[in-house]
């Protein structure tokens, strides 16, 4: 019972850390308690589509603006490198309080440029973002008898040559009568209500709400543009405004104002403050989702095990028949038999570019880490959709501190290919710091200026950049250099057995060597190209990503897997007496990187046909190459690292003359 209450502890430490921190955010862990009549501010988020996948900000279009100004709510680091931008809005509510026919402003005649930027908006199907109480506003439609969810609503509508903005919204908020045991509940422990803070029992007997749904319908209505010169922000519309979502009627003109209204209906529902995100994340082709997902699994499990059986079966074999066959009996079948054994002198000879072997291998640690320890943090909760930008947050968080990793695992590499030297482990450990977050610095700096030059809100600020280069040297740097430092102390692994100074020739190949292992990717990618689409669908497509829990299986079953086919991709080799193994051991598996390069291609070219000029084609497949390499060098170094203990094992197991 002790230990159980010990961990009761635990669990409530870290979630009251997190939340001092404003870091890992709990779907249901924040419920906050409205009164009747207290006020309901709805903030905006930049506008996005997937026909550009260029995000603008709210107030680049001629929309109403708050009378207390245009003020950024606080933002975390992956919010902006996600390109989102939340700002507050006119839009005002009061808890249970239905309002009707609510004006906020009539603009100014549209300018030739106001009127040409939002037809272009409109054309390029951009969507409005709307945020209450962190929830996104959601739309349903009603498509051949199905209803189908969509975050936030289109600025406007083409009707043949006539462009109609969306100048009515009629909102519906979903509230739930604030229960206090929800707070421990949630929190996961029967006590919780003891540590956190709760209202008193005078406040809690005066009714109070939570909000668990947010919805809105845009309706185009033509209001007279009279009306609106004497009306206030807020004030009571003159004539009654009916919304009809199947209609349209207030088309832009130029040099003509535009007004804007709202209607809010609050509506007491069932459901709880834990399940208030569950609209969000059922979206359409869930059961699909699940059924492939798990279909893929099968098939992948099924795979490695007849890969692992043959692959087990075979080596002990060879082994069986080398160690039980006499002095005499071992050299007749040395002279009859190429094998791996004849290789014994070179298997162990320094591979071509060692420091960048070692580099690549480093950074690959420290990806594939980042990523494991991450996804197991969003499958537990702490970076769920509900929380913007934390996940990527996070993963740069985890990054910078498993650069330890990244210098230990370099240096302790390049000591072992030098038999225990350590000289040169510093510049080991600076490429390893520099390699991959140098290549990404560039990518992402070169679209990075595409992004400011479309004046989107994707570009990242310069302050940023500055905020991301002293992270990358005054962290990450330093930090692997610490690693390399322990990776020289620590002692390097011996090999079994001796090098000769003189290379062995490698026999002419009946077939090219790396065919087959650019070949050898193909495998690896059958375990995640279902997953794939899922995940290109979130980036791209504007839908949620939440089966986290899938995903990490998932990965788990592609290290495997990437493992396996490293394994006897090298043993083949070995078998032909091709001792070069090193680089290609590592591509084997890094090569599943090609694949899922030409999947993003195919993506772009069937699933992405909206997609619309030069600029989103360029982010689109320079974001898709920074994926890939990634990609490439974590499961790149899982094969090696697999590969090298094969080796290790297998020259350390059999009896050598």
């Amino acid at each position: 019972m002790r230990s159980f209450d010990k961990f009761k502890i635990w669990v409530l430490l870290i979630c009251l850390v997190s939340q001092l921190g404003h870091g890992f955010y709990l779907p249901g862990s924040y419920p906050h308690k409205y009164g009747v009549g207290d006020f309901l501010n709805v903030k905006v988020n930049s506008l996005t589509s997937i026909d550009t996948e260029l995000p603008y900000s709210y107030y680049s279009l001629p929309f109403c603006q708050p009378q207390e100004g245009v003020k950024d709510s606080a933002e975390n680091l992956g919010e902006l490198l996600m390109g989102d931008r939340i700002e507050n809005s006119p839009y005002r509510f009061k808890m249970y309080t239905n309002e009707t026919e609510i004006f906020m402003c009539q603009t100014k005649p549209l300018s030739g440029e106001e009127f040409k930027l939002l037809k272009k908006r409109i054309d390029e199907m951009y969507q409005v973002n709307l945020i209450l109480d962190n929830l996104p506003a959601i739309r349903y439609t009603r498509k051949e008898g199905y209803f189908l969810r969509w975050t936030g609503y289109p600025v406007g509508v083409k009707v043949q040559d006539a462009y109609y903005v969306f100048n009515h919204l009629k909102f519906t908020v979903l509230v739930h009568k604030y229960e206090e045991t929800n707070v421990a509940r949630v929190m996961g422990t029967g006590d919780g209500s003891e540590v956190i803070s709760t209202v008193g029992k005078g406040e809690s007997e005066a009714p109070g709400y939570m909000v668990v749904g947010f919805e809105v319908v845009p309706c185009s209505v033509q209001h007279a543009p009279g009306l609106g010169k004497n009306l206030k922000m807020y004030n009571k519309y003159p004539t009654p405004i009916k919304c009809d979502p199947t209609t349209v009627a207030m088309a832009i003109k130029e040099n003509e104002p535009v007004s804007f209204t709202y209607e809010v209906n609050f509506v007491e529902s069932d459901i709880k403050w834990p399940s208030r995100w569950d609209a969000y994340l059922k979206m359409e082709g869930a059961k699909v989702h699940w059924f492939s997902i798990l279909n893929s699994l099968m098939v992948v499990t099924f795979l490695a095990g007849i890969v692992l059986v043959i692959f087990l079966r075979t080596v002990r074999r060879d082994l069986t028949r080398y160690e039980e066959l006499d002095k005499e009996a071992q050299a007749q079948m040395n002279e009859e038999l190429s094998g791996w054994k004849l290789v014994v002198s070179d298997v162990f000879r320094a591979p071509s570019n060692p420091s960048l072997m070692c580099a690549m291998v480093g950074d690959g640690v420290q990806i594939l880490g980042m990523g494991v320890v991450t996804i197991m943090f969003a499958a537990l909760g702490f970076m769920s959709p509900a929380s913007r930008g934390m996940l990527i947050t996070g993963m740069l968080f985890f990054y910078m501190i498993l650069g330890v990793a990244s210098g230990y695992v370099a240096v302790r590499l390049w000591r072992t290919i030098y038999c225990g030297d350590h000289k040169g482990w510093v510049s080991v450990s600076w490429k390893a710091a520099c390699f991959f977050p140098g290549i990404a610095f560039l990518i992402l700096t070169t679209l990075n200026f595409l992004l400011w030059g479309s004046h989107s809100t994707g570009a990242i600020p310069f302050s940023l950049f500055v905020v991301l280069i002293l992270l990358w040297f005054c962290i990450s740097v330093p930090l692997t250099l610490v690693g390399g430092y322990f990776g020289a102390k620590a002692p390097h692994i011996e090999y079994p057995v001796r090098t000769n100074q003189i290379p062995r020739e490698i026999p002419p190949q009946k077939y090219p060597s790396w065919l087959l292992v650019l070949g050898a990717g193909t495998l690896p990618f059958g375990t995640l190209f279902i997953e794939l689409f899922f995940i290109m669908s979130s980036l791209w497509m504007g839908r949620v990503y939440y089966v986290f829990g899938f995903l990490l299986i998932v990965m788990i079953l592609l290290v495997v897997v990437c493992a396996e086919v490293s394994l006897v991709l090298t043993y083949m080799h070995l078998c032909v007496e091709d001792w070069k193994w090193w680089w290609k051991s590592f591509f084997a598996s890094g090569s599943v990187a090609i694949y899922i390069f030409l999947y993003s291609v195919n993506y772009l070219i069937f699933d992405l046909k909206s997609l619309s000029g030069p600029v989103s084609a360029t982010l689109y497949l320079g974001y898709s190459l920074f994926m890939v390499l990634a990609i490439m060098l974590a499961t790149g170094t899982v094969g090696f690292l697999s590969s090298f203990w094969f080796v290790h094992y297998l020259f350390s197991s059999v009896k050598l003359d």
